[in-house]
Order: C-alpha cells, then structure tokens, then sequence
C-alpha cells in the first residue's frame, strides 16, 4: 500500500512531539514546519516535486501527464486560490501544494484517491490513508459508522464524512483540504448545478468529442510513462511441460513487462485494449521486454471454466464475451493471454489469504478471482472499472428529466424497461409504474425522501428495496439484477429516490437501524443539497464505486503492478459529466458512447454483438462461489465480530447464507458486503506493529475482540464503550 502523509501545525505550538514521531519506511519529499512524506513502494517517476522557493512547492504523487512546467505553471496558480488546476491534468494523482504557511490537497472528483485528515498535535495531520492516522491518534473503532456503511452505503446522508476510525475524517470528492497554522478548510473546487436551473448543455456530438479526448489523454499518459520491468522473485525454473514463459511467471507471482490491459470481451476493457494499441508510442521497456513480433499491448482475458451450467444461460454469456475478446485480440498489435480460472478462482476463494485493506469494502470477496488474472498482466495494467459508473444514467436521472419537462425522453428507457420484463400482462403497467415513480421522485423534497428512508429503517420495511447492480450502477435500461433476485424493473423503481437502505440492511439488527435512522434524520434536518435527485445520485454511486475500486487495489495488489482505472481520472469524469441527460437514458448508452469514441480514433471494425451486458455470468459465479465456500463462510459467522459489535444476529445471516448457496433469493451484494467487513475486522484485530516510529510514537498494543460490558439503545455498544484495543489503547 502506497500513501503520503504530512501535518499543519499552529505557529504558536512547539513540534517538540511531532519531530520525533516519523512514518516507518518513508521518504521525505520537504520538513518542517509542515513535512509531508511518501509511504511505500513509490516508482520514482511517480513522485514529482516541483519548487519555487523554500516556502512554495508542490508535490504531484500518481501518473500524472503533466510537464515539469505545467506543474511549475499549476504551483503559480495555485498560489492565487485556483484550485481547480491542480486537477486539470491527465492521470491519477494527488497534489499537494505549500504555498507559505498555506497547504492544500486537493482529492480526485470519483474518490478513487481521497485525502483523509484528523486534530494532532495542536495542528491537523493528513494522509491518504486513514489507517496511519489512526495509528497516531490511537483511534478506537467507529462501530456506528460501520452500521452505517451496512445499512446505507451509498447514502452520503449516512455515511456523513466518517471512517472506521473514530476521529479520523473523510474529505468529500470534488473538494480540497486547506491547512493554515494547523487550521483546517475543506472547500469545494467544482462548480455545482442548480436544483431549481438545469446547468447548459453541450451537444450530443461535442459532448462525445470531450469524452473521446479525455479517454485519449488518459490512456497517452500512462503510454508516455517510463515504463518498468518487474522485479523476478525467483529464477525461471525453465522449460515446464505445459507451461509457456507467461504461464511460468504468473506461477511465480509477477507481472510481465511493459504496459497490458483487460480484453474481458466488455465494451468498457475493449475500449482500453484498443486505444492503448493503436496511440502511438514505444512499445515494451527500454531494455526490450515486453515488445515482440510487433506486438505492444499485452491483453488478459479471464475464462471461467466452472461458473454456470454447461448450455445455461450464463454460461453462453460468457462464451459470447470470450468470442468478442478473441475476435478483438486479432490486432497484431495485440498478444493475447487467456488466463483459465478454476473452483480456486471463484468469489470467495482465498479468504484466508486477504491481506488488511485500509477500509472494508464488498470486492474482498473477489480479490484471490482477481489476482490470479493480474498476475498474468503487464506492470502498468489498464482495467475498465468505472465506466458504468462514469458513463451510464442513473435511473434517478429520469426525475431531472421530468423537473426539465422533457417528458419524451423517458420513452426509450421506459420501453426498454418493459422489453425486459418480457411479454405479461404486467408489462403492460411498467410505462405507467416507471413515470409515477420519477414524478413522485420529482416532487418530493429532499429532507422528506431522507426522512422516509429512515422511518423505513426503524419499521425493518426493505420489501420495497430492489437488488440492483452493485452501487447503483445499473442504469434505467439495464439488464437484469446483478444479485439475481430482482429484474431491471425492480432495481430502477428502487433507485427512484434521493437515498435507499442497502442490500445488507435486512440482516442488521434494530439497535443498528435505529442508530442510521438518527444519522439520516439529523442529515434531513440540515440544509439541503443544491443537486438535483439524479446528479447526486450519481455522484454517490461513483464515489461508492471508486471507494470500494481503491480496497480492491489493495487487497488484488501484485507486486511491481500498478493498475490503472482511466474511467475514473479526473479529467474522464469531468467529460462524463457534460454527457446531456438524454443521451445518457437511453438504452445502451454507454455501449453507444464507447463506439463513438473507438469511431473518433479511428477504430471502425468491432465484433458482432459487442456492448452487451453481461451480469448474468457475474451472479451465477456468485452463486457457485458461495456454493464452494458455504462451510468456511458458515464458521466464519459461528461467533462474528459484527455480532459482537451489535450489529447482526449469527445465526440470521447464517441462514441467509445456506439460502443463497441453495439458489434462494437473498441479495448477493448485501452478503458479500457482510462478508468482506467481518473478514476486515478480523485482520484489524489481528494486526500487530504501527506505522510510526520514534520516540514519542504510539505503540500498537496486542488486541482482543472481547464481549461488550453492556450493550446501548441505539448502537448495540456505548459510545463509550467501542470495540477496546483495536487500534491502540482504550
């Protein structure tokens, strides 16, 4: 895990305690009276200070395509208050610039690369991890939080600025943290839209032209970076029968050289693939590796071979999507690698072998599924996530359709809706269904739809909650459910308000409702957003989105690898957003979008049928993992933290599982939510060691989960009471 830290402190205070206290294994990029240093396995090209003086300088940490003198050019601005440059550039990266006594770092817009911040010291300490900042304040457990993460965990209104870490806050994406004499400001650096004015809108066309560019720069960015060969644990053993040099070094755990990337036959990984091999460029590393035969991308497809019933319908899903990936992988520009995955590469293999993440998120459960196919990649390997949440409407957005009074623009969808219900007598009521929700949506007040979520948490009424895809990405044409258990229809109508309990808010019980029940009531007594109901509903998708995309960098992470997400960089979202609302409804918009920039590069020729969906393989290799894993995951909750914590009954969640492993209805996103944050509670308790060293250094102490003494009302734990000996000291 990589990240960098540093503190503010007030003029007034001596450093006399935060002088000896230091990172363990840190490089420092410039001292006091505000250090900030680099934690971690940083390449050195991913480091990039630039200095005007002693007291103005700016530290750019990631894959950044700027120059030294646009970062030079940045700094100069930044000095003024224009923040908004420091974000301008292509790639993935935080800045952070000292501007005298003033330090600002400015988070990402999808929250892929968020800043966190705490009091210390006199001052306030920053990192972009919130786990080293614990260790230093010797943060306890902030079990409310986790409740709230469970019940809600793409309701900002819940979720608030919080971590797992009691005092340990979160900057907003879009926003920037300020430091003046230990001081703290955190400030917006994009313009917001009106909720009574629909912001301008470019045209379709320019709208697709800024997309394509943005992809573009994206992708040129990591291509103009040095590229790297990786460290080889161990010798080739030589020749294997059966095993080619690729085979041999995925056994041994390192990625090729070079730059690679995702072919899983999608339109989002397509896209990637087919950009960074046609953009010009020198193709492998400077020494050599990686370039053979003409060939300058290496492209990864994942083949499931255990998942699905031979002839089901998920399994020529998949079948199709492989056929795609071959068809593409025809560029000679391409070297195409199938990587097989057998029963010890389903969802929920490998638990045991999860290392501790900075965060709990739902993808722990697929990080062994996945680190076998990124094993198989180049050193800087491109992956598609995001681009559903980038690029695709959430159903929500049909309200602001209506708030505009474009009413025609919800026929397309709305038919496509009715299209994937299949020919019934309801079908025929889905137009009607649709648009009562959406005007209702329309027309009800921000701090009412808030509050009737929580009145719905109190009265355990889920019934009405669809088990859509994964952070409320599906779309308000998309297909099926990615649990399994609801259709389109289902996870649309669901998705039709300003917030919405979770998948795994069934299973929590009523002392952890209650308590996100006050959290949203207190939120609905604040001032309202200036959003419209289906921009901030994006907006939290995508930031739940690239939060839990950041835990699953780090619980896949393959030594001397580096993944690159494009659809999530700062310049991508930004285009995505221009998007009009109408085009972005319509059914198969994204796949639309896609082609249109492919077509702008000049890439025409794509296989039969490509841009389908495809999460009915995804649900059925759920379930069969699930299915595999049934007895570890049944003794894992045999006497659970969470239990412990109040916040869910064993052995309901135990039957939810056998429910869901015999083919039953229970929302698979909500289980494998639960799954992953017992799993990250266990490795926090089992943790041993700090991140600082020195003298005045907190020291981590041995942990135990112990019973609570008592249990509260509300949090199922007294405040003052959390989860002892977590982090440090009670």
């Amino acid at each position: 895990m990589r990240w960098l830290v540093g503190w503010s402190s007030a003029a007034a205070v001596p450093l006399g305690e935060a002088r000896t206290v230091h990172p363990v294994g840190a490089q420092l990029l410039w001292g006091d009276p505000g250090p900030l240093w680099a934690v971690g396995d940083w390449r050195p090209d991913e480091v990039r200070v630039v200095q005007a003086d002693s007291m103005t300088r700016l530290a750019v940490l990631g894959c950044c395509g700027a120059s030294d003198e646009q970062l030079r050019a940045g700094l100069f601005t930044a000095r003024g208050g224009a923040l908004r440059h420091l974000t301008a550039w292509p790639g993935s990266y935080t800045a952070v610039a000292q501007v005298g006594r003033r330090i600002t770092v400015a988070g990402d817009l999808a929250g892929a690369r968020p800043v966190f911040h705490t009091p210390w010291s006199g001052g306030t300490a920053y990192a972009t991890a919130a786990l080293p900042l614990a260790d230093l304040i010797e943060a306890q457990l902030d079990v409310s939080h986790l409740a709230a993460l469970l019940a809600c965990p793409d309701a900002p209104e819940a979720l608030g600025d919080g971590t797992p870490y009691a005092g340990v806050r979160r900057v907003p994406p879009g926003h920037a943290l300020i430091l003046r004499d230990g001081s703290r400001q955190i400030t917006g650096y994009e313009p917001t839209a009106s909720l009574a004015v629909a912001a301008p809108q470019l045209d379709a066309a320019q709208a697709l032209d800024g997309v394509r560019d943005a992809l573009v720069e994206a992708v040129r960015a990591r291509l103009a970076a040095p590229r790297h060969a990786p460290e080889t644990p161990e010798a080739d053993p030589g020749p294997v029968p059966g095993m080619g040099p690729a085979a041999r070094r995925a056994a041994r755990g390192a990625p090729a050289p070079g730059i690679g990337a995702d072919l899983s036959g999608g339109s989002a990984s397509s896209t990637l693939a087919l950009l960074a091999a046609g953009l010009p460029g020198v193709p492998g590393t400077p020494l050599g590796h990686g370039s053979a035969a003409g060939e300058r991308l290496l492209a990864v497809t994942f083949n499931d071979l255990v998942s699905g019933e031979p002839g089901g319908h998920a399994r020529v899903v998949r079948e199709a999507e492989l056929g795609r990936a071959r068809a593409i992988a025809d560029n000679p520009r391409l070297h195409h690698v199938v990587v097989p995955g057998g029963e010890d590469a389903l969802p929920y293999a490998g638990l045991a072998a999860i290392p501790l993440t900075d965060e709990p998120g739902p993808s722990l459960v697929l990080a062994e599924r996945h680190r076998r196919r990124l094993t198989s990649g180049s050193a800087d390997h491109l992956v598609g996530n995001g681009a559903r949440q980038a690029l695709d409407a959430h159903p929500a957005r049909l309200a602001d359709l209506l708030m505009d009074r474009q009413r025609r623009r919800l026929l397309r969808p709305v038919a496509a809706l009715a299209k994937a219900e299949g020919p019934s007598a309801h079908s025929l009521f889905v137009p009607v269904t649709v648009y009562r929700a959406a005007r209702r949506l329309a027309r009800t007040p921000y701090a009412e739809g808030v509050r009737d979520v929580a009145a719905r948490l109190l009265e355990g009424r889920f019934d009405e909650v669809g088990d859509g895809f994964p952070n409320g990405g599906a779309g308000a044409a998309g297909s099926g459910s990615a649990s399994g258990s609801g259709g389109a229809l289902d996870a649309s109508l669901a998705a039709l308000a300003w917030c919405r309990p979770g998948p795994a808010a069934r299973w929590l019980t009523g002392e952890a409702l209650a308590e996100v029940s006050v959290r949203l009531q207190d939120a609905a007594a604040r001032p309202g957003p200036v959003e419209r109901p289906g921009v901030r509903r994006a907006l939290a998708a995508l930031a739940r989105y690239a939060q839990d995309h950041r835990i699953f960098e780090q619980a896949a992470e393959v030594r001397s690898q580096r993944l690159h997400a494009p659809f999530l960089d700062n310049q991508v979202v930004r285009a995505c957003r221009v998007l009009p609302e109408a085009l972005r409804v319509q059914p198969g918009a994204r796949a639309s979008a896609l082609r249109a920039v492919l077509a702008g590069a000049g890439i025409r020729e794509l296989p039969l049928g490509w841009g389908a969906t495809s999460h009915a393989s995804h649900t059925a290799a759920v379930r069969t993992g699930l299915r595999a894993a049934q007895d570890d995951l049944l003794g894992l909750f045999e006497a659970p933290l969470l239990a412990d914590a109040g916040l869910i009954e064993a052995r309901v969640v135990r039957k939810a599982l056998r429910s869901a492993a015999e083919g039953e209805a229970p929302a698979l996103d909500g289980l494998a939510e639960l799954v992953s944050t017992e799993l990250w509670l266990r490795r926090l308790l089992a943790r041993r060691g700090t991140c600082w060293t020195g003298s005045a250094a907190p020291r981590h102490r041995a942990v135990s989960a112990g019973v609570p003494p008592a249990r509260s009302p509300l949090g199922g734990r007294p405040q003052d009471a959390p989860v002892r000996g977590v982090l440090g000291s009670p």
